[in-house]
């Protein structure tokens, strides 16, 4: 008998194969993996998105040769099942994330731009499409199908895109994605209610159209039923089982998984699509609770890590390049088409919505540029198309690189608009630094209420300098918009202009506006007054305030501190809503801002002209709030009522290890260190030169070695002023306040002023804390709120 070997045995040789092969498959998975990476870190200069690298890539290595032997039939076959239950998962999620409900509600802003950009660009199409022949013959369905892909925006992609670019908290950046959002919604329900009277059909499904129709739609309407009713129940449930914080029971999650698994089966079982069954299941279940939140989060790590990489493999794999036709003008004709049709129909959109709604053109146009970005979604949608074999390879091809170029230069369009951004910031500085002496102050000057208005008269009293120029005050009410008060609002004559019938708030108005006009009655010289009223939310009243300031063209906002003045002296826990205000403001200010902490100032009845009634210091140690400090402290030393001591606080020099401290400090370059220092010099000796010469104020030097000894020098000065006046900050050498944020306990107010205003300081002494304005005309982080529109 004849030895049998390992290598004559069929089975063995089987399983050989079929581990070679899948070793191949998975070395394939990891090179489009790796390749896709290397090409997105290339193109991330010019910032473009990851789909670009990816379908570049996709396009690539799917038509090479040694790729395409890999991928038989069989294969071909079973990445197409992989292709479905990911394109599945990815409309599941991107249901999830839409609110059916804005189609029962008054169309918003950005719902508004969305329907006028996929109204003009479907009108385009249908009108243009059928003389491009994409099909052997003129299909409607087909027609309306394109047109509707067309008029679509990608939402996921145009989304990653705003984020990745930082301008999501702009505001044309939040009404891109907002419209973007509408547009994926509005494209996708309508090609999913228009799938049930043209279906896609491979093979002949041996019924009557009437009959399938009806069928599906049946089974549509029950999936729709248990997903909007049902639905909430079970996930409520659920959700209530396992609160956050907790593991979520094993059980819970498996219910959890099939109900959304039999939600979404319910029409495919009656000749739906099962993608967009997916979608139609996931708009009606619910978007909030934890049972979501880890449906998206999972499904999207999925496809972000292993379902796009396949994606676009077999994308190129269908994208038979030896099918392509270039030699035909028809090919370019139809590719310019598809590409020229969405861009032109939603920037035609775009802008006549946005002269309706007082949109700048150029922002317009930009918005109808990004909402014209395809995606994964179309292209699947092409490469279907193809498969089901009512296009060519050729038309499917086009599409796919249409929808490439896309999103191409959105990355273009988003630079232009940070570059309009910055250009429309005002260029030049609302300081008072760079205020002209001769020129007339104006201030913005807030309060809370009755109880902040003694402080304002007094530093309205002390900020007044001369009878020429003056100054000009827009004293403004701070008042949060609560429900009550909304309630009261009455429309008045004008756009935009309300009436506030709340009997608590106009009585405060009234208190308020007797208390300064009395002042500004009896000390008409130099004063200019103007009652205003900010309210708002809180958290909209920052931008309020900013909007404010820079229609009036202020160079100084005043705001009082959260804080208020216990009767024993000591400061209370304050209001954290005022807080956040005063740190948002100091933070988007389109001039110099100053913090008043009254601790007395406002308990000074009258502030004397004709003989010294208040004793005022500045200290100074350097950097632009301390120059801006200085700035206004020079109004201050006019005041005939007022002792002015300035206090400059200066590095030790003698010290042996003084210069070794300072160079163990973390300090910017030394150019920018030398120009800085520069510049205090020349400011300060000005300042000199203009107002202590002038025996307006009196001048004192503290030689200091670490902020160990500021602080006690700040300490030695408790009780022998009534108002100290400093910078927040922005000190290129910090020296003499390093290690002070580490017990601060208001940031906003810098490491002087909070150590002034604290507890253990004098329950006598007032601080003006003031920050100079920056520099206009570059935006410090494209994460900030920004406006364009």
């Amino acid at each position: 008998m004849a030895d049998t070997t390992v290598e004559d045995d069929p089975c063995s040789g089987k399983l050989t194969q079929i581990f070679t092969r899948v070793t191949k498959h998975v070395f394939g998975f990891f090179l489009m993996v790796v390749l896709c990476n290397v090409t997105h870190l290339l193109l991330k200069p010019f910032s473009q998105p990851r789909i670009t690298s990816d379908t570049f890539i996709g396009l690539l290595i799917g038509n090479l040769g040694i790729v395409r032997k890999l991928f038989d039939k069989p294969a071909a076959q079973t990445l197409r099942f992989i292709i479905d239950f990911g394109m599945i998962c990815y409309m599941f999620v991107l249901g999830i994330e839409m609110d059916p409900y804005v189609l029962f509600k008054l169309p918003t802003r950005d719902a508004k731009v969305a329907y006028a950009g996929m109204l003009s660009t479907f009108i385009l199409a249908c009108f243009i499409t059928p003389f491009l022949s994409y099909t052997k013959e003129f299909k409607i369905s087909f027609t309306l199908t394109l047109s509707t892909v067309l008029s679509s925006t990608a939402s996921p992609v145009l989304t990653r895109i705003i984020t990745s670019c930082k301008i999501g908290k702009s505001d044309i950046g939040r009404l891109v994605i907002a419209a973007g959002m509408h547009s994926d919604f509005i494209s996708t329900l309508l090609i999913s209610i228009g799938y049930i009277v043209y279906p896609i059909r491979g093979k002949p499904s041996g019924k009557s159209r009437l009959q399938e129709t009806l069928e599906m739609s049946a089974a549509l309407v029950v999936q729709t039923v248990i997903a909007a009713k049902v639905s909430p129940v079970i996930m409520n449930w659920v959700n209530n089982e396992n609160p956050e914080g907790k593991p979520m029971k094993g059980s819970h999650l498996v219910l959890s998984i099939a109900f959304m698994a039999l939600v979404c089966s319910c029409s495919p079982a009656y000749g739906y699509s099962p993608m967009l069954s997916a979608f139609m299941a996931g708009i009606f279940l619910p978007s909030e609770g934890r049972v979501s939140k880890w449906a998206i989060s999972k499904v999207n790590y999925l496809l972000t890590t292993i379902f796009y990489p396949i994606f676009f493999l077999w994308m190129g794999f269908e994208a038979d390049f030896r099918e392509l036709e270039p030699g035909q003008i028809g090919t370019w004709a139809r590719l310019a088409l598809l590409f020229v049709i969405p861009t032109i129909g939603k920037v035609t959109g775009t802008v006549i919505s946005g002269v309706l709604l007082g949109f700048h053109w150029p922002e317009s146009v930009a918005l109808g540029l990004l909402l014209a970005t395809k995606g994964h979604y179309q292209i699947y949608l092409a490469i279907a198309a193809k498969t089901a074999g009512t296009i060519s390879t050729t038309t499917s091809i086009v599409m796919i690189i249409a929808s490439f170029f896309t999103v191409v230069y959105t990355p273009a369009v988003v630079a232009q608009i940070i570059k309009r951004a910055r250009k429309r910031a005002p260029t030049q500085r609302m300081t008072l630094e760079c205020l002209n002496p001769s020129d007339e102050l104006q201030l913005l000057l807030f309060v809370h209420g009755p109880e902040n208005v003694p402080a304002a008269i007094n530093f309205m009293e002390i900020s007044r300098g001369t009878a020429e120029p003056g100054i000009q005050v827009y004293v403004t009410d701070m008042i949060e918009l609560t429900d009550q008060i909304a309630a009261t609002l009455v429309q008045a004559d004008g756009v935009d202009l309300v009436t506030v019938t709340d009997k608590s708030v106009r009585d405060m108005r009234e208190q308020v506006t007797t208390a300064v006009q009395a002042y500004v009655d009896a000390n008409s010289d130099g004063v200019t007054l103007r009652r205003l009223l900010a309210l708002s939310t809180l958290n909209s009243m920052p931008q309020e305030i900013c909007v404010l300031a820079e229609e009036l063209m202020v160079s100084l906002i005043i705001l009082p501190f959260h804080k208020r003045q216990r009767a024993d002296g000591t400061l209370d826990a304050g209001h954290s809503g005022f807080r956040y205000v005063n740190r948002k403001v100091l933070r988007s200010a389109p001039c110099s801002v100053g913090i008043l902490v009254d601790r007395g100032l406002g308990l000074i009845e009258k502030i004397s002209r004709s003989y010294v009634s208040l004793d005022v210091a500045v200290i100074f140690i350097g950097g632009k709030d301390d120059r801006e400090a200085l700035a206004y402290a020079g109004r201050v030393a006019r005041h005939p009522g007022v002792k002015l001591m300035v206090i400059r606080f200066l590095l030790e020099t003698d010290s042996v290890n003084a210069s070794r401290r300072a160079g163990n400090q973390r300090v910017n370059n030394v150019a920018e260190q030398q120009e800085e220092m520069k510049l205090d010099d020349e400011c300060f000796a000005e300042f000199y030169e203009r107002h202590v010469s002038g025996g307006h104020g009196a001048y004192m030097e503290k030689h200091l070695a670490n902020s160990a000894e500021t602080y006690v020098t700040l300490r030695s000065l408790e009780g022998q002023y009534a108002l100290v006046i400093v910078g927040r900050g922005g000190r290129v050498n910090s020296v003499l306040t390093v290690g002070m944020n580490d017990w601060q306990q208001c940031p906003e107010l810098g490491p002087i002023g909070d150590i002034l205003s604290g507890s253990e300081f004098s329950l006598k002494t007032s601080v003006l804390i003031i920050q100079q304005h920056s520099v206009k005309g570059e935006l410090d982080g494209l994460d900030d709120d920004f406006s364009v529109m």
